[in-house]
């Protein structure tokens, strides 16, 4: 039963007796104090006391401690992903500006080497860029973005800053086709540049080459040999680089020689080409030699007949 108000025993009350037990606790509280600052007993106390409570206090708050060590893991490991991820935004986008930039100069090399030909050769040219591939077994084709408005018309040799690439065989209004040498239809004449040999490169059906098959025996071609046009069938004016000897060896029946060549062009690189202007038209084969005599301009002509030189001029056969 609870003691009421009356009944309650203060430790301090107001009697004497509450007065003197005060006095003495103050009394005590005076001497402990004293005590204490000049020897350092409650010092010890409190020391010793500490070691037994410290790991209690340690594991009343080890909870608290933990998910506060918890919380500022997730939330340094939160900071950390989106800054990986900020970082792995910034080196994608570093390398594809790398890239571009790598690209843009690469361009920039291969535009440069184009216009260093057309000023070296003082040519009349107009410079397309490729769009469009067909690669395949029987055809090596390019699209090309000039067309009939861009004044491109039917044959019109195609060359890179390294050396013949085809001719032009379609025209459209904006874009027009071109076939590779490399292609099995094609066929160009051509000169060795160390010996002088006239022959003809056709498009390797097994790969992007060039095939020479019918070179006479005693003809003198070695590996390493360059090939130029040889202007022959007026489509392609003679010097151009065409490709590089690579391959001899006698054919299947043991008559001729065969050749195989690499392409000098870049045919698989190239983005940028050229269209030569100003081309003679092949009109038939090219014309015979004219035989010893006076000059081909001063012979006279049969009766209802051109003279030589205007057969020549006009690529018709005499």
């Amino acid at each position: 039963m609870p003691l009421t108000r009356e009944e309650s025993s203060p430790l301090f009350a107001g009697t004497v007796a509450g007065t003197l037990r005060l006095l003495a606790y103050l009394a005590l509280a005076m001497v402990l104090m004293v005590l204490d600052h000049r020897n350092g007993w409650t010092w010890r106390v409190r020391y010793a006391t500490a070691i037994v409570v410290e790991p209690l206090y340690r594991l009343a708050g080890a909870p608290s401690a933990g998910l506060h060590a918890l919380t500022i893991a997730f939330a340094e490991r939160k900071t950390l992903t989106e800054q990986n991820q900020r970082l792995r935004e910034d080196l994608l986008l570093a390398n594809a500006k790398l890239n571009r930039m790598a690209a843009v100069a690469e361009q920039n090399v291969r535009l440069k080497e184009l216009l260093d030909t057309q000023h070296s050769l003082e040519l009349n040219v107009q410079l397309a860029r490729v769009v469009g591939v067909d690669l395949g077994p029987a055809r090596h084709r390019l699209m090309l973005s000039a067309g009939a408005n861009n004044g491109v018309s039917v044959g019109q040799p195609v060359i890179d800053a390294h050396g013949v690439m085809g001719q032009v065989m379609h025209v459209l209004p904006s874009t027009s086709v071109v076939m590779l040498i490399t292609d099995p239809a094609h066929a160009l004449p051509v000169t060795i540049e160390r010996t002088g040999l006239r022959t003809v490169a056709y498009g390797a059906r097994d790969g992007d080459a060039l095939s020479l098959p019918d070179i006479p025996m005693a003809a003198d071609v070695r590996v390493g040999d360059r090939m130029l046009t040889s202007g022959l069938g007026g489509r392609f004016p003679p010097g151009f680089p065409v490709g590089t000897i690579r391959r001899v060896q006698p054919s299947a029946t043991g008559m001729f020689l065969e050749a195989s060549a690499s392409p000098s062009a870049d045919i698989d690189r190239s983005e940028d080409v050229l269209l030569l202007h100003d081309q003679a038209e092949p009109i038939g084969p090219p014309p015979p030699a004219v035989p010893a005599g006076p000059p081909a301009e001063l012979a006279p002509a049969p009766a209802g007949q051109p003279s030589a030189a205007a057969a020549a001029v006009s690529g018709a056969t005499p």
